[in-house]
Formats: C-alpha cells, sequence, structure tokens
C-alpha cells in the first residue's frame, strides 16, 4: 500500500497554508469543541476565510463515535459535497474526517451504510488531516473505527482511498492534552508500532516504519507527559504515532488490540487505558514466538543494557512495558475500570471474534489463553 501523503511538520507550520487552498471554495473543517478554540486552529479559520473559503465547522464528534453520529453530521450539512475536508483533532475526529472524505466526494452509490457493508469507494474529496494527540495513527491509516452500539462492538471501515493528500503534525496543538491522555494516548502508539512488528504480515516495509517510530518513542514519551510544553518531544510523539499508523497500513496490529476491542465497545474503556492495561501480559504470551524482535526492540530503549542475550532482552522487553505503563500512573487492572471477573467470559469471547487481528498474532491463540490474561490482570 503506497502512502502518498504530503507532510507538513513543526512548530508552526500551519501558519501558511495557503497554497493547499487554491481553487477550494467549499472547505468542511471536522474538529470537536476542545480543540476548534485553540489559536493555531482559529488562526487556520481565518487563512481560509482570508482565501474566499466558504468554511462549514463540525465541532461536536464525540469520542469513541457511533455510526449514527457521522449519519446526524451528515444530516446537518448544508453543502453535502465540499471541496476540502480538515479533520483536527484526536483519533476520533480523524476517522469521522476520513469518512467525511468519502461520503462528501458526490458519488451518490457511495453511503455510510455501503461502507460498512464492505464497499470500496474509487474516489474522495482531497483532505488535510492534522492529529492533535500522539497515538492513534489515524492520519496514516487506511482505517476509519466506528462503535455499532447495537453489537456492543466496533467495526473498522478500511480503504486506501481514504489515505488524505496531506498531513501536519504541529506540536504546539498537543500542549493541552491532560497527562493522562498524552500518556495513554503515546501507549496506543506503541502498542501499534510493537504489535505491527512482530505481526505474522509484518514486512520489510512495515520492521522499517515500527523501528523508526519506537526508537522515537522511547526517547520522548516520558518527557513529552511529564512536560507538555517540550515541543521537540511533542514531535518526536506526533511522528511515532505516524509511524505507528504507517505500521498498520503495512501489517497489522495483533493481540492488544484484538483483546481491547470489547473493552471499548460495551464498557466503553478509552482505547489507550484498554492497551495500557493489555501491553505487558499480552506480550509476556506473545514472547517466545517473537524473541529475535524483541531483542531488537529493546536495543532501541535509551540506555538498555545490550550486552544482555536476545532471550534475557525479551524478558526485560517486557519487563520494560510493565514498568512503563506504572510509571506514566495508568491503570494497571481491570478492576481499576469496574470490569468484574463475572465479564471475563463476555470479553474472552468479543476478542476470539475479532479474527482480522487474531490471525496476526505470531502464535496460535485458543479462547481459554485470552481468558487467562484476562483473568490475570483482574
Amino acid at each position: 500500500m503506497n502512502i502518498d501523503s504530503t507532510i507538513i511538520s513543526g512548530y508552526q507550520s500551519l501558519q501558511d497554508i495557503g497554497y493547499l487552498l487554491t481553487g477550494k471554495r467549499q472547505v468542511l473543517l471536522v474538529s470537536d469543541k476542545n480543540i476548534i478554540g485553540l489559536p493555531p486552529v482559529q488562526s487556520l479559520i481565518t487563512q481560509m476565510q482570508k482565501a474566499g473559503c466558504q468554511v462549514t465547522v463540525i465541532d461536536n464528534v464525540p469520542p469513541e463515535p457511533s455510526q449514527h453520529d457521522v449519519t446526524a453530521i451528515l444530516s446537518a450539512l448544508k453543502k453535502p459535497v465540499v471541496d476540502l475536508v480538515i479533520g483536527a483533532g484526536g483519533g476520533s475526529v480523524l476517522d469521522v474526517a476520513k469518512l467525511l472524505s468519502l461520503l462528501c466526494a458526490g458519488d451518490e452509490n457511495v453511503t455510510l451504510e455501503s461502507l460498512l457493508a464492505g464497499e470500496k469507494p474509487q474516489r474522495r474529496t482531497p483532505s488535510l488531516l492534522i492529529p492533535t494527540t500522539a497515538g492513534t495513527g489515524s492520519e496514516s491509516t487506511p482505517n476509519a473505527i466506528l462503535a455499532i452500539p447495537e453489537k456492543e462492538t466496533k467495526v473498522g471501515i478500511i480503504t486506501p482511498v481514504m489515505l488524505p493528500d496531506y498531513v501536519a503534525l504541529v506540536p504546539e496543538l498537543t500542549t493541552s492534552m491532560p497527562a493522562h491522555i498524552a500518556a495513554s494516548t503515546g501507549i496506543d502508539a506503541l502498542c501499534h508500532l510493537f504489535e505491527c512488528f512482530t505481526s505474522v504480515i509484518a514486512s520489510p516495509v512495515s520492521d522499517n516504519f515500527a523501528l523508526v517510530g519506537m526508537k522515537k518513542l522511547f526517547a520522548s514519551i516520558e518527557t513529552a507527559v511529564a512536560e507538555p510544553g517540550n515541543l521537540a518531544a511533542r514531535l518526536d510523539m506526533l511522528w511515532a504515532s505516524y509511524y505507528g499508523g504507517a505500521s498498520i497500513a503495512h501489517a497489522g496490529t495483533h493481540m492488544v488490540h484484538a483483546m481491547s476491542y470489547p473493552l471499548g465497545g460495551k464498557y466503553h474503556i478509552p482505547h489507550g487505558i484498554a492497551n495500557a492495561i493489555l501491553l505487558a501480559p499480552c506480550m509476556a504470551f506473545v514472547r517466545p514466538s517473537a524473541v529475535s524482535k524483541f531483542a531488537r526492540a529493546w536495543d532501541l530503549i535509551p540506555d538498555a543494557d545490550l550486552k544482555l542475550s536476545e532471550e534475557e532482552k525479551s524478558y526485560a522487553l517486557v519487563e520494560y512495558f510493565d514498568a512503563l505503563v506504572h510509571r506514566l500512573d495508568l491503570p494497571v487492572k481491570l478492576s481499576q475500570l469496574n470490569i468484574t471477573p463475572d465479564d471475563i467470559p463476555y470479553l474472552s469471547q468479543g476478542a476470539i471474534e475479532v479474527q482480522r487481528l487474531i490471525k496476526n498474532v505470531p502464535m496460535p491463540v485458543e479462547k481459554n489463553q485470552i481468558e487467562e490474561i484476562y483473568r490475570s490482570i483482574r
């Protein structure tokens, strides 16, 4: 899969994007109420208005959006066909923006229902994605995730047509994130990178993205959380997140994400929090089947002991994951999320049914093994 997006990166990089607006009259800006008022976003709106664009603002994208939310947004649009879609926000906002780039392209045969049924559209409206969290990597994936409340689950709409024309990695837009959001989204990026690196469908291309992204993440995640104004660390995390998404586009996540889906679908646990709880126990399970790759990842950690054997490095990496989640002050037990032992059979069944991810685990996985992992963190 080719990722042809042009990357705009760095402090104040949104200050002059007039060249993107040539010939654009109807612009749809998708965001949320926490982001829309930030000075760089307001400056962007001003630039568009000065360029003669008619800007429609959608600022009510909820966390974990459902298909009903997207339908409501579409119904509220006075101009259902636009020249440019801009998404500025976290992963939920970017996913909705990507879907709207398909649904506002003027093809009456492409509907949300057809996309959920597996329709593969051929075109979209030009798009610019601006992540304000450093975790989902939505700006570099062909995926959009929607909650399906009636089934208490989430589904992914996947098509490379959704990949954007432009991506802006602007570190000052991430400095308002609370520490716990910076931490949990950072762990989400780590899961993307490392799961894709150890996936059975990993390739040299996805490995390259994952290795570059992990090096940046290991060096910067704790600084970015502790020092929100550290723009260098924040930009490193944006790039790590981008590389995580690119890894997904060329490989695929596996066990952590499969087991986190039912936590989000029924219990509405934030995705990064669910991943944080599952990261170390899932990787302890996977470790014997990917010792060499665990060792390669260990070597990227600043001050890592490089004299260890591969086997020792693989164990050390799992311990590092566990310690990192603790240092970031994220939950480590299901009980902290009000998940009880009685919920575990449901969770286990939900996870084993996510076969598009389970099949990427580098070893066979049975439902009873998934249940054991849930029980180990109850």
